[in-house]
């Protein structure tokens, strides 16, 4: 027998999980449909990072912020490829879906200064315990259903054109949903399909494969055949700062970098300025000799670690045997299997134009984007991990409006369907802001749920 809800939600992660507690809260009847046999998808393996603005964590670390400086430095970041409607909609709506997950129970921890932002404004999460309480939240309004290991195969219009039905297969047998208000897409990415990423990313072949198993693009499918238009794709670019050992059950990674580190190809040598977006890095570092580059640092810079942070956890990942420790540049130089005279010179150099003030080969003047100043590389013990590139996430996908509503090649919305999270593209342009993904899939995912429920309906 099919079942009606006022709204169809496909992908639990963050942003289908906002849009059902948003839905259930204006006392919608909400079905989720999941495909895996849990929730949470890629954002489980998120960073933990939030970008927000002007919140109580800045203020009581005395950090001035704003909305506008937000929405600039994603403009900035995003080359101004960005969809402007889609940051100011950020912009609008940033602060009060900060309250509002406070609110429902997420904990917010701390804030960073991560890659992309002029001011520290990464707020630090921790991905399950904001998934899980969004979910309780969600289910405990008696409003939503959730169906895990539930795969959706098809979207269906109905007679006047609206999508309004899913098919979806569960146990074996095939299931239809209809929806009266709207079906939100929220289904992730395609980091996990190698047809997509051969047909649209080549150049990341390289590039390690860790994003959530169920991210292979068939959300973007599913609208694709109902004429749904994509952004993005010539921006596709793989993340920097993974441990090699993490397409594996541990996805360890640092960014050293943004508190000072360099970064050398088997050289030994620097190929990039290393206050950029660790996507522009990743970008540059596939094009190193054998795909093989380092993270290089020194004592004073190890002391800017941050005990179970995801990137910034140093001490942990020493305590794994992934970083190398020696009492010398040379002797560095040795255990990383790259040119002991180079590596010296390497470091000398540097230093010397940090300390004269400039960088004269890459041009660095900061840690990351617009903050802190570069440090030189000179007490001993020197450090050095091995790092790579990896396809975590794809920040490329259907266009939408500031009203997640999918437009086609006419920038007209498709009636009755709505996207938000990782599967829209539009949003991030050619760089990526640190936090913007976990910040965007909740602010889109409220927006598409109040979209969907204020939409006009022909029955």
């Amino acid at each position: 027998m099919e079942k009606t809800y006022n709204l169809i939600i496909v992908g639990a992660g963050m942003a289908g999980l906002c849009a059902a507690a948003e839905a259930a809260a204006q006392g919608a009847k909400v079905l989720v449909l999941e495909k895996e046999e849990e929730i949470g998808g890629s954002s489980l393996l998120s960073g933990r990072f939030m970008a927000f603005a002007e919140t109580d964590l800045q203020k009581k670390e005395g950090i001035q912020d704003s909305t506008q400086l937000l929405v600039d430095d994603l403009l900035t970041v995003g080359q101004g490829k960005n969809e402007v409607s889609l940051i100011e909609a950020y912009g609008e709506n940033q602060y009060e879906t900060y309250q509002w997950l406070v609110q429902k129970g997420v904990q917010f921890h701390a804030v960073q200064a991560v890659s992309g932002h002029s001011v520290p404004r990464g707020h630090t999460i921790t991905p399950s315990q904001a998934i899980s309480t969004l979910y309780q939240y969600a289910v405990d309004t008696g409003n939503v259903t959730v169906e895990l290991e539930a795969s959706v195969k098809r979207l269906r219009k109905n007679s006047e054109g609206r999508i309004s039905a899913v098919i979806f297969e569960k146990n074996g047998l095939e299931y239809i949903a209809k929806s009266d208000q709207g079906i939100i897409l929220t289904s992730g990415g395609f980091s996990r399909s190698e047809e997509l990423l051969e047909h649209f990313a080549p150049q990341l072949k390289g590039a390690l494969r860790i994003g959530g198993k169920g991210n292979v693009g068939d959300g973007i499918k599913l609208a694709w055949e109902h004429g749904a238009w994509v952004r993005d794709l010539p921006y596709l670019q793989g993340t920097y700062g993974f441990h090699p050992t993490a397409d594996g059950p541990r996805k360890n990674q640092a960014h050293v970098f943004y508190k000072g580190a360099i970064v050398i190809n088997k050289q030994a040598k620097r190929f990039v300025n290393e206050s950029i977006s660790y996507k522009l890095i990743g970008t540059e570092a596939l094009k190193q000799p054998e795909g093989i580059t380092y993270q290089v640092w020194d004592q004073e810079i190890m002391k800017e670690n941050v005990p179970g942070d995801a990137l910034y956890d140093f001490e942990k990942l020493n305590e794994l045997g992934l970083i190398d420790k020696a009492n010398s540049l040379e002797e560095l130089a040795e255990l990383i299997s790259v040119p002991k005279a180079q590596l010296v010179q390497t470091v000398d150099e540097y230093n010397q134009d940090i300390l004269a003030g400039g960088d004269k080969e890459f041009g660095r003047t900061t840690l990351t984007h617009t903050f802190g100043k570069p440090k030189t590389i000179c007490r001993a013990p020197f450090y050095a991990m091995r790092t790579t590139v990896a396809m975590l996430a794809t920040y490329a996908g259907l266009a939408v409006n500031e009203g997640a509503q999918v437009l086609n090649p006419f920038h007209e919305p498709i009636p009755g369907l709505f996207a938000a999270g990782e599967i829209v593209g539009g949003f991030h342009g050619a760089g990526y802001m640190t936090g913007s993904s976990l910040g965007k899939a909740a602010i889109f995912g409220r927006i598409a749920a109040q979209t969907a429920l204020k939409t006009e309906i022909t029955l």
